[in-house]
């Protein structure tokens, strides 16, 4: 009796989702296919860097406690702030100095607390980006822009579109990789592809903040007749039905798991790294040893060809109250981890052509909340960005005095992403794909590329 692909997937005790071999565990190919099954590389013009890495605190660091040094916040600490409150925001209007102290770092002399002092001795290769501005006072708007370029819409990650534009630098692992993801505030749609093609949303390695074994599940090398059964179904049903994107992304997704196999479990292998090089990130150590793995992870599937790596902190950064103990042990679990990844770039002469970018999804306010903590600011905050064509040592935009709004060369979440792909070589104009009626993009019809702050 002939069986159709629906019948054979109800009667196996296990589904390509159960194999992940579905599109979170898949890389896209290494070049765009368009309809006419003509593949062409998407290079605009000349990239500065091969792969970004986002350094992800989710929950959003206060600006005006790391980077956006603010003498008169100091000087009216406990005073009313001189201008009205942004609208639903519930903070009082009375200022709250850092409860860090201030300094100038290396021969540029950008200022930093002590609140990072691992990451304040890299300041001479980094660019602050000191007037961001963004959508959405909640996080999982916020969350939504900073990952997808959308505050309500599902729309396709910063990785995938990556993925979708230039494919894996390997041949046998993913393009995108998701390290540690939240599970809330949007959860998988800030690493899915939406209407991309399914194959370039992220390979997803642990959750909320932890890289667990740091294994991609269900890539046993005892599946191998699960994946040739799965295979055969879905070339069977190509053949049946005739061309189909999502037919061909699944046969493309179940190849690839294949080889991944034999490929991923080597670069995923912390243990063949030198003790020096785990002391480095931290590992081993009660505090640093889960965000150091992660950061350690990421170096080596950007030294492997992965073109976006997402690693998020787990740590919320999200003090409403209780700001110094909280955004203290934050930083503890991350300032190591992050210093270290940026060392080990560096001296592995990786840091040149890897773009890396930390920061939130917004800010904090100048003015208190509650007794001793911070409100959400979309307004004005900062982000880091190194590496990969930046220039370094050098700060862009300015808050206000206090540092609630940008108000100098103010700089988009459209335009950092939009200086993201540039960097890449890809326009963030011409990148586009066709989806109900018109051509999207992922800066929407938004974005300009911050040139100040690359290097010429």
């Amino acid at each position: 009796m002939k069986r159709n692909r629906r019948e054979c997937l109800v009667q196996s005790t296990w589904t390509t989702g159960a194999l992940a071999v579905t599109a979170s565990a898949m890389p896209a190919s290494s070049v765009w296919a368009n309809d006419s099954g003509v593949q062409t590389p998407v290079q605009h013009h000349p990239a500065k860097a091969k792969r970004v890495i986002f350094l992800f605190m989710h929950g959003g660091p206060s600006h005006v406690d790391t980077f956006d040094y603010k003498p008169r916040l100091i000087r009216d600490d406990g005073k009313d702030l001189p201008f009205d409150l942004p609208p639903q925001l519930n903070a009082k209007p009375t200022l709250l100095a850092s409860p860090w102290k201030w300094a100038q770092h290396g021969e540029a002399g950008l200022w930093g607390t002590d609140l990072l002092p691992e990451m304040n001795q890299h300041l001479d290769s980094l660019c602050v980006v000191r007037s961001m501005h963004t959508r959405g006072q909640s996080h999982g708007q916020a969350v939504g822009m900073v990952n997808t370029g959308s505050d309500n819409f599902v729309r396709p990650s910063v990785g995938a579109w990556i993925s979708y534009a230039l494919g894996a630098g390997h041949p046998d692992l993913p393009a995108h990789v998701a390290i540690a993801p939240a599970t809330a505030h949007g959860g998988p749609r800030n690493y899915g592809a939406a209407f991309l093609p399914a194959k370039h949303q992220a390979t997803v390695i642990g959750k909320n903040g932890q890289i667990g074994d740091g294994k991609i599940a269900h890539l046993d090398a005892a599946q191998t007749h699960q994946f040739e059964l799965v295979n055969q179904i879905n070339r069977g049903h190509a053949e049946s039905a005739g061309r189909d994107r999502a037919i061909d992304g699944a046969i493309e997704a179940v190849d690839l798991a294949n080889r991944m196999r034999s490929t991923a479990p080597e670069v995923m292998d912390l243990s063949k790294e030198t003790d020096a090089t785990k002391k480095l990130y931290g590992i081993g150590e009660k505090t640093t040893d889960s965000f150091g793995r992660s950061c350690l992870m990421a170096r080596r599937l950007a030294e492997s060809g992965v073109r976006f790596i997402t690693v998020s902190s787990g740590q919320v950064w999200d003090q409403h109250g209780n700001l110094k103990n909280g955004h203290e042990k934050n930083a503890a679990k991350t300032d190591r981890p992050i210093a270290g990844l940026f060392a080990d770039l560096k001296q592995r002469g990786l840091w040149e052509d890897t773009l890396v970018v930390w920061g939130g999804e917004f800010g904090r306010t100048p003015v208190v909340q509650g007794s001793n903590g911070r409100d959400h600011n979309p307004q004005g905050f900062s982000m880091v960005l190194g590496g990969g064509g930046i220039r370094g040592g050098i700060t862009y935009g300015e808050t206000d005095d206090y540092g609630y709004y940008a108000v100098r060369d103010r700089v988009h979440m459209h335009d950092l992403h939009a200086t993201m792909l540039h960097q890449l070589g890809i326009d963030h104009e011409r990148l586009t794909f066709p989806y109900a009626g018109r051509d999207f993009r992922l800066t929407d019809v938004h974005g300009r590329v911050v040139h100040e702050i690359l290097q010429s």
